[in-house]
């Protein structure tokens, strides 16, 4: 069946987090209606009693990254060009 991820980065150096865009990750199940698989006959009403309708409870993870967030990047590599590092 079909379903959501949701990854929110975790960045060590600053201890922000970057919520990425929520992903649909699709399964090869021709029985589930959000599926690349499901053929295109496949219709209500029939398609509501054999097929699944809906998506899976979204996976969740955050993978903790040894270093700065985006903007804390961009910030200190502009303090280290303008000469006060």
């Amino acid at each position: 069946m079909c379903r959501r991820r949701q990854v929110r980065n975790v960045y060590l150096q600053c201890g922000h987090t970057v919520n990425l865009p929520e992903e649909i990750i699709r399964c090869e199940n021709s029985k589930c209606k959000f599926s690349l698989f499901h053929p295109k006959s496949c219709k209500p009403p029939v398609c509501l009693h054999t097929c699944w309708q809906y998506l899976r409870y979204p996976e969740q993870y955050s993978p903790n990254i040894n270093g700065f967030c985006p903007s804390c990047q961009c910030y200190w590599e502009m303090q280290y060009y303008q000469g006060r590092h």
